[in-house]
């Protein structure tokens, strides 16, 4: 990466580029056009962005001249950020999801997390691309491409799965394209693509972060989260987005339960970790790792005792036998194991039928008002968008995740109440909350290794909040994996607090075991569908 006015930009930090700004070394319209010089030196390889915002050197400009007159609103001002497509802004930008069908479609207003990013002097450089729909079209498909983004790649290995859905976001935050992004999560698509693609990613708990403005899959499950290359960015990203929205009625339960000034102030160093206890669910999660990975995180977790923290290993969730998948990420497991009354996709499926129906009557400029258009647009405009099977080889097996949504006809029956329960209480109080008092004793947080999807999966069922850590490469296949943290409902602080302090062992220590850069491997190649390498997920 180039030099940016004769400042080495690469892996610079929020701070260090607020201190450039500070000492009038750089502007924020330099960053910005610095920036800008990286996408185009990285885009035809890897495709982070979907859309420029044409506006955006005129916003850093009106932020550079609020800096010289003495105005500044907080550590993100002038600092560039992306949003994943499926997260509205009213501007000259599209809000799509990654599908033609949307395109042309007016929002009515900025996304409440949008918002707030602008008001604390972010700037909005564009749009991410994604895997369509946020995953929600198909169940064979290629993780990273839309029909109106295409394919994004890991700069790790190209050819394999980049992770998703937010896949943009992530490979944009690990290449130096922007500072940090928005994503969302449903089941995993914040912490799957950060932990594949080496940097920080905080899944918020379920009602931290405001929907309003989000193309939707499952209000139960949806949520907005960040990225960042260090844990302190992605957190400067999570105090400028939460909060609580009218527009979002699940907002309202943090009243009470998040700091007045910010998750901030809970960054740790290392010296956090004496006295603090991990558990550490053995056969729930970690039997089910990499054994490569396995060795590796393992080592991590011992210099992380070795700093004074307790490691309690077998601290299980009760039911993991029946709720967590032997065989790898599984939303519809329980229809697996012959109960779709405790099947994550049950409930996902007749959410998105009546959650995106309520998303499209907002919109102007689109004749897209329910899933029936959608399915119809898709079927109609086959060779982009594969409507149906065996047509784009990006959705091998067409739109089939949307037409089970329609089947659904958004009936929320007793097969998909008794879904809804079973799926909350077995992975909360009978899962993730039970594991953390373990034998009665109280545990901080449970580590666990993300590149194994079942674990952010059942934190998705739960809608607890997860941080991955870049933690290795895999020798086989170049792709980086993470360490997360899992804890209970609004447990933010405590999680900042000691993946900070983890993050600050792993850069102090002089272990190999943490963020690295890309390798580029399979630079020239451009099969779709990415390989599905990926241990458990």
């Amino acid at each position: 990466m180039s030099l940016c006015n004769g400042i080495r930009l690469e892996e610079a930090t929020i701070d260090q580029l607020q201190h450039y700004m500070e000492k009038r070394r750089l502007t924020s319209v330099q960053i910005v056009e610095c920036y800008l010089q990286r996408l185009f030196q990285v885009e035809e390889s890897i495709n982070p962005v979907l859309q420029m915002n044409p506006d955006a050197l005129s916003i850093a400009k009106t932020l550079d001249d609020e800096r010289k007159s003495g105005h500044l609103r907080g550590p993100l001002h002038g600092i560039p950020f992306l949003v994943k497509d499926n997260i509205a802004t009213k501007d000259k930008l599209q809000t799509t999801a990654g599908s033609w069908a949307l395109y042309g479609s007016i929002v009515p207003r900025d996304a409440f997390v949008v918002s707030g990013l602008r008001q604390a002097g972010a700037v909005l450089m564009g749009k991410a691309t994604l895997s369509e729909w946020a995953d929600m079209r198909s169940n064979n498909y290629s993780e990273g491409y839309s029909a109106r983004g295409g394919q994004s790649r890991s700069s790790y290995n190209l050819t394999v799965n980049p992770g998703g859905s937010s896949s943009g976001s992530a490979i944009a935050v690990a290449n130096n394209v922007v500072s940090f992004a928005l994503g969302t999560e449903t089941d995993g698509s914040v912490i799957n693509p950060a932990e594949r693609n080496a940097v920080v990613g905080i899944k918020p708990t379920v009602g931290l972060t405001s929907r309003a403005g989000v193309v939707p899959e499952s209000l139960h499950q949806d949520t907005v989260g960040t990225f960042g290359r260090t844990v302190r960015d992605a957190v400067y990203a999570l105090d400028a987005i939460y909060g609580v929205d009218p527009r979002d009625n699940a907002t309202s339960s943090q009243t009470g339960k998040t700091p007045a000034k910010g998750y901030i102030q809970y960054m740790a160093t290392q010296s956090a970790l004496k006295g603090a206890t991990f558990g550490l669910p053995w056969k729930s999660f970690w039997a089910l790792a990499d054994p490569e990975q396995q060795s590796i995180l393992l080592q991590l977790v011992d210099l992380i005792k070795a700093a004074g923290a307790t490691i309690i290993n077998g601290t299980e969730l009760p039911n993991y036998e029946t709720i967590v998948s032997p065989t790898g990420w599984n939303w519809d497991y329980g229809t697996t194991r012959g109960y779709p009354n405790e099947s994550e996709y049950t409930v996902v499926k007749v959410d998105f039928y009546n959650n995106i129906r309520s998303y499209l009557a907002e919109l102007e400029g689109t004749d897209i008002r329910t899933l029936e258009d959608i399915v119809r647009y898709n079927n109609d405009n086959a060779g982009s968008e594969g409507g149906y099977p065996g047509i784009n080889p990006a959705f091998a097996s067409g739109q089939d995740g949307l037409l089970a949504s329609l089947a659904t006809g958004g009936v929320m029956d007793a097969t998909y109440n008794e879904a809804l329960q079973f799926c909350q209480s077995s992975t909360r109080e009978g899962g993730i909350d039970a594991a953390l008092h373990h034998d009665n004793r109280s545990i901080d947080a449970l580590l666990v290794p993300p590149d194994v999807g079942q674990t952010y999966q059942i934190a998705a069922q739960a809608g607890y909040p997860m941080i991955t850590l870049p933690a290795g490469v895999h020798s086989q296949s170049g792709m980086p994996f993470g360490l997360a943290l899992m804890g209970t409902a609004f447990s933010e602080a405590v999680l900042i607090r000691y993946a900070s302090a983890i993050e600050d062992l792993q850069l102090k220590s002089g272990m190999e075991w943490k963020r690295t850069l890309p390798l580029w491997l399979g630079l020239k190649e451009r099969n779709i569908p990415v390989l599905a390498q990926c241990f458990g997920c």
